[in-house]
Order: structure tokens, then C-alpha cells, then sequence
């Protein structure tokens, strides 16, 4: 039976669920995201493209012995009964104009189930709790039943992926402290130019034994080293929706970094999710795997290979880390989501004020809110 690796492949590669880049044709796609001996996992999601991504994750490893692949996957977006909100998509479940707390338990088993038949499987290797509210990371009936979807043989791990966006250090925290001896894995954002907040969170993993899943190891493609200057992007590209000099910024880091990939034979990407696995808890990377529009790109299936042959051991030096470390260092970059000081009016569903309990995480784990979780001025 497979374990989960050092890397794996997301459902959301290949321009067809994230409408990013070029969409793949089914051929191609299936064979990008088809788990083999070179990468035996793949990260899903039943909300992406309402069900899709499973199907398409479904096909690509029909035919396969299920004992030679690892399929992760995520439940939480109730897509079924709710209405999509824009670019916030489908409320979580756990909303209470969708239901109680009393229905909780067989939501869970109901999405669960309907990915595994999408999937075409009795049963996945790890289910996450995908971006829950405030209400998914707190409540005991939420975290009771997904430790019975363990229990009961439909997933073999179970753990929890924040998000969509950067933050909820202090929530997630705060959920493992509760619900963590009985969790296995966190998926957390994480790569060399993107240590902060993910970092924070770390030893508080690390106490409770729980996994990390680091997604965004190729940090929007910066470390595929293919980036265009930034006014020749083309429309629809999704680096066109970062912050001004974000594209120059990354690649003059890059540039500094490269010169310890090429000590160590290793491309940037390799580099990237070299690092990445050095981290505290880390066990497996997940990059995007994206056919970028234009000439000069590398191809999917280049990048996919570059993240086979990424080394099981950690071969950078302590000094290189910190040379990595020093060059990476984004704090205060950007506002977080979550609980945190900067959260302004009436709790949103990736968003709400800093509950007392939130402060009590923060003094256990020597985080200042005010200093470590809000945006930089100036």
C-alpha cells in the first residue's frame, strides 16, 4: 500500500479547473495528473469545478493497482445546496442559513461519499476540511465526525487545509491544539518567498505530530523560471493579478538563489521544494502545473518531471537555508485572513475579529498579533 510522498500533483494543474493558462486537451490532462512511480499522489478538491476535478482525477487513475497511488482529498463547500458568492465562492457548510450543527455529521459523510464515486474509489488515503469558517475550525461535532470518516474506512487520514487565501495562523493553531491528537495532516501555503505566516504554525504542528502539505511551493510560477517581464504577461495570465513589481521582485530574489540550486544540481523549482521539505513537520510539496499562454514557457510535463526527480533527502546545507531564508523573507507583505488584528466590521467567512481565545493561542506561542499578523506600513 502507497503512502502519501514527497510530492504530489494538484487537481487544479492543467488550466481546466482554475482557468488559468492554457486548458489542456483530456489526453494530456490525465496523463499530467496520473499518479505513477514518479509522483503517487494527487491532491483534489470536490469543490473545484463543482465535482470536476474529481472526475477528471477519477479517470486519469482508472485501471491503476489502488495500492500504488495516494489520493488527498477536500471536503467543506457546499456546492450543492449554496450559491456561489462571486470570487468567495460556495459558503462552507457549516453556514448557518444552509443548516445546524445537528446536520453537520451527515454532510460530511454525504460529500465525502459523492467524491468517492466521482473518484471511482471506496475510499481516499487523506480527507481534509477545505477552508473552513471560524465555525469548522472550532466545532466538535465537525472534527468528531471527520475522525469517524477515518474510522469508518472512507479516508485513512483526515487533517485540515486553510484557505483559499494566506493567514489563519492563529485558527489553525488553535484547532490543533484541540482536535490535533487526533489529526494527521495540515495543508498549509509554503515556499522560499512565502515563509511567513505559514512558518508560525509550524512548531505548533510539529507538538501534535501532524503532517504538513505544503501547497504554492512554486510561488505562482516564479520558480519554474520561465517569468515574463511583467507588461508582457498576456490577458488571463494570473501573475497580471499581483502587485505591482511583484514579477520583477521575484525574479531579482530568484536570480540570488539560483546560484545554490546550480552547487547543488538542482533546478529552481527543485530548489523551491527542497527548502520547502526542510521545514519543520513538511513531509510532501504540491507546486501548480500550469501551460502558461505564450512563447518561452516550459511545458507541464517538463515541470512535472523537474518535480519527480526533486531529491528525498534534504541536500541544502544549514547555510544555505539561511542564505534562502534571508532572501525570502516576505513579513507584512500582504493583509491575512482569519482572526487577526486587522479584521475591520462583521465577521466574513474567510474573515472575522480576534475572538479571546485567539489572543490565548497567540500568548501560548509568543505570536504579537499586532506585530506578526497584520500588513507592514510604509
Amino acid at each position: 500500500m502507497a503512502e502519501i510522498g514527497h510530492t504530489a500533483i494538484g487537481a487544479w494543474s492543467g488550466g481546466r479547473v482554475m482557468h488559468f493558462g492554457e486548458p489542456l486537451d483530456d489526453q494530456r490532462l490525465e496523463a499530467l495528473i496520473r499518479p505513477g512511480d514518479d509522483i503517487r499522489t494527487v491532491v483534489t478538491a470536490d469543490v473545484y469545478a463543482d465535482g470536476e476535478a474529481d472526475r477528471i482525477v477519477g479517470r486519469a487513475v482508472k485501471g491503476l493497482d489502488r495500492d500504488s497511488y495516494c489520493i488527498a482529498a477536500a471536503i467543506g463547500h457546499d456546492f450543492v445546496n449554496g450559491v456561489r458568492q462571486g470570487s468567495s465562492g460556495y459558503p462552507r457548510f457549516t453556514n448557518p442559513s444552509l443548516r445546524g450543527e445537528d446536520e453537520y455529521r451527515s454532510y460530511l459523510f454525504g460529500a465525502l461519499e459523492a467524491s468517492l464515486e466521482r473518484l471511482g474509489t471506496d475510499h481516499v488515503d487523506l480527507v481534509m476540511l477545505h477552508n473552513p469558517d471560524r465555525i469548522g475550525y472550532t466545532n466538535e461535532t465537525v472534527w468528531r465526525a471527520m475522525s469517524d470518516l477515518r474510522t469508518e474506512g472512507l479516508a485513512s487520514a483526515i487533517g485540515v487545509a486553510p484557505g483559499p487565501a494566506n493567514g489563519f495562523t492563529l485558527d489553525l493553531i488553535g484547532c490543533v491544539e484541540m482536535y490535533g491528537d487526533e489529526m494527521d495532516w495540515a495543508m498549509i501555503i509554503l515556499n522560499p518567498f512565502e515563509p511567513w505566516p505559514g512558518k508560525m504554525a509550524l512548531p505548533a504542528l510539529a507538538q501534535k505530530n501532524v503532517k504538513v502539505l505544503a501547497r504554492v511551493v512554486d510561488y505562482g510560477g516564479i520558480f519554474h523560471g520561465d517569468l515574463p517581464d511583467e507588461d508582457a504577461l498576456v490577458e488571463g495570465d494570473h501573475r497580471k493579478y499581483r502587485p505591482a513589481g511583484w514579477v520583477e521582485s521575484g525574479r531579482e530574489r530568484l536570480a540570488q538563489i539560483e546560484p545554490i540550486a546550480e552547487r547543488h544540481g538542482m533546478t529552481p523549482l527543485q530548489l523551491a521544494a527542497q527548502w520547502t521539505l526542510a521545514q519543520q513537520g513538511v513531509a510532501c510539496v504540491v507546486p501548480t502545473f500550469i501551460q502558461e499562454a505564450g512563447e518561452g514557457h516550459k511545458s507541464v510535463e517538463d515541470q512535472r518531471r523537474e518535480l519527480a526527480t526533486t531529491p528525498t533527502e534534504i541536500v541544502l546545507t544549514a547555510q544555505d537555508l539561511a542564505e534562502i531564508d534571508r532572501l525570502g523573507d516576505n513579513h507584512g507583505c500582504m493583509a491575512l485572513k482569519g482572526g487577526t488584528p486587522g479584521h475591520v466590521g462583521e465577521p466574513m467567512p474567510d474573515s472575522w475579529p480576534m475572538e479571546q481565545d485567539l489572543h490565548e493561542v497567540a500568548a501560548r506561542w509568543g505570536i504579537r498579533p499586532e506585530h506578526d499578523l497584520v500588513r507592514a506600513t510604509g
